[in-house]
């Protein structure tokens, strides 16, 4: 008897399973039924996508629970629109938690920086939600009243920062596109370009005046961006994107969504810094290098950029940030509110537009904007905007100290000398001796 009644509630269980899954298919088939009518594109990049070949279907992604804030009932389904990386990590654990523990991550905290306080204050908050907002990612809030919870400000908003309401951080789609969610597409560097752009940190326009920009767009047929493995120097070899540098496989090292994994300096401050373990993240990214270029080649492409990150922090960053401290601290600036005044604004350019510019064309090859859109534009700005905005505040401090700085700094007292004998000093050498230790860092 206890045999059969055991065997009964199995097959009690099983049948409830079944039914369970032939209504869960049913939905699923409803909504595939459904979009292929009333959004075909939508249904097509599914349809042609990793994820219709291994069956996993529209409730794998949206479906909801009950306790989920963002959950509502769309024609018979629990469903939520928001996919979260959270979400996503029922299939793809290691990489939620990569990306979890990345910069990536957390780029919806900047909504707390100077960043969004000039633009709510100079530009307005619509600016914020459709600039700021979109590549950095909203904090996605919940409006019961809305059609699908979601507060109309956030959504729709696929930064790679998001802060989502189930406490998770980031959008998975912000480089696997949805419905698509195409590794090929997050190959390429294009798809980094929505956000790496720009004035501030233009990486995709110094990617493509770099050799390595103009190799990959003469080659593109010959990356075999949709394999399924993809090893640089082996899978593939006449370029490198922004994923092979960052994240993608090499000989020893796996794919790795922690894009900071290979990054020794960190650009982005007015000072840049050495980032923690950086000597070993430097050997990453050396060793994707050395798969196309020999050791002495790379180990000089970072002696320069050390160079070139130095002669920022020490010639230009430092001083202009001395000065700030200084005037802030003896309150000779007279206006209330942060940037509304022209210094605040002279400073914020040099280091956060012109200062990047330069570091960013150091560190991926790009000459022109590491010259000309770079040290060429901090330097004229330095000495012909931020000094003399300096001075017409009159703080004691303040010009005493750049007074010091042009006499005595052996780096900026060619303002004080003739040209002939700056002239002298580059063709002995004795100009590049002065510079000659900033290439030191390891």
């Amino acid at each position: 008897m206890k045999v059969f009644l055991m065997f009964l509630s199995i097959s009690l269980v099983c049948v409830s399973l079944c039914l369970a899954q032939a209504a869960e298919e049913t939905i699923a088939g409803k909504c595939m039924t459904c979009h292929k009518e009333k959004t075909l594109g939508l249904y097509m990049q599914w349809r042609n996508s990793e994820h219709a070949a291994h069956n996993v279907t529209c409730l794998e992604c949206h479906q909801a629970g009950k306790r989920d804030t963002d959950a509502f009932m769309h024609e018979g389904a629990l469903i939520a629109t928001l996919v979260t990386p959270k979400d996503c990590g029922e299939c793809h654990a290691e990489q939620t938690e990569e990306v979890e523990n990345s910069y990536h991550a957390t780029a919806g905290q900047i909504l707390e920086s100077n960043d969004a306080y000039l633009a709510h204050v100079a530009g307005g908050n619509p600016v914020a939600i459709a600039g700021c907002e979109s590549c950095h990612g909203a904090n996605v809030k919940i409006d019961k009243n809305s059609p699908n919870k979601l507060v109309i400000q956030c959504w729709p908003n696929s930064g790679i920062g998001r802060l989502n309401p189930d406490g998770s951080k980031g959008a998975c789609n912000a480089c696997h596109t949805r419905h698509s969610f195409s590794k090929t597409q997050a190959r390429q560097p294009e798809t980094c370009g929505k956000c790496h752009l720009g004035p501030d940190h233009p990486q995709k326009e110094v990617y493509e005046e770099s050799k390595h920009g103009m190799a990959y767009f003469t080659h593109v047929d010959a990356m075999n961006l949709d394999a399924d493995r993809w090893v640089v120097g082996q899978d593939y070899f006449e370029a490198p994107t922004c994923a092979t540098c960052h994240m993608s496989e090499t000989k020893s090292q796996k794919v790795n969504h922690d894009v900071g994994n290979r990054i020794s300096w960190t650009l982005r401050p007015i000072v840049s810094d050495l980032k923690d373990n950086w000597q070993q993240k430097r050997e990453n990214l050396k060793e994707v290098c050395s798969a196309c270029h020999g050791r002495v080649f790379v180990d000089g492409h970072f002696y320069q950029l050390d160079g070139v990150v130095h002669l920022y922090n020490d010639k230009f960053a430092r001083p202009s940030n001395e000065i700030m401290n200084i005037i802030k601290k003896n309150s000779s600036l007279e206006s209330k509110a942060a940037f509304s005044n022209d210094i605040e604004w002279i400073f914020w350019e040099l280091w956060h537009h012109e200062g990047r510019r330069a570091r960013h064309g150091a560190s991926m090859m790009g000459p022109d904007y590491t010259w000309w859109h770079g040290i060429y534009e901090v330097a004229q700005h330095f000495y012909f905007k931020f000094l003399p905005a300096a001075r017409a505040l009159n703080d004691q401090e303040a010009n005493a100290y750049i007074d010091k700085l042009l006499a005595d700094d052996p780096m900026h007292n060619w303002l004080n000398r003739p040209t002939a004998d700056l002239k002298n000093d580059i063709r002995s050498g004795k100009m590049q001796a002065i510079y000659r230790d900033m290439f030191k860092t390891e």
